[in-house]
């Protein structure tokens, strides 16, 4: 068993795309109309095209706004990105205008650091040293 496709909750389909895949650098997987306004829109990473699927889901059901409002509250991540190295990804992300709630955190062999996706949601990059 793996996993197969993981998703968070956006504000705007549109919007969480650009974000995605213009300042993150996640490309594009799926782009299906779904009826109305919402797509089956999902990103993976370049690194992997074949691998675990980010579905951007629209927050229109009532529990996702109250939901994501007490994660954001509590400084809780929607979603947690591995990367090569914390404090260079967070000077590309913070240089493209990326508003940080944490800043690089080292915690033993784990740094993290935590931002805005501007759709409603923290996202958490994280590296693990070993």
């Amino acid at each position: 068993m793996r996993i197969h496709l993981s998703s968070v909750f956006v504000d705007d389909q549109e919007q969480a795309l650009r974000f995605y895949t213009d300042v993150l650098g996640f490309v594009l997987k799926h782009d299906v109309a779904m009826g109305g306004a919402d797509r089956w829109l999902t990103v993976v990473s370049p690194e992997d095209p074949d691998g675990t699927e980010l579905l951007l889901e629209p927050s229109g059901h009532p529990a996702v706004g109250p939901y994501k409002a007490a994660l954001v509250r509590d400084g809780i991540p929607a979603a947690s990105f591995a990367v090569a190295d914390v404090p260079a990804e967070f000077g590309r992300l913070r240089g493209l205008g990326v508003r940080f709630t944490q800043e690089p955190v080292a915690m033993g062999p784990v740094t993290t650091a935590v931002f805005d996706d501007t759709c409603g949601n923290l996202i958490q990059i994280v590296h693990a040293a070993g």
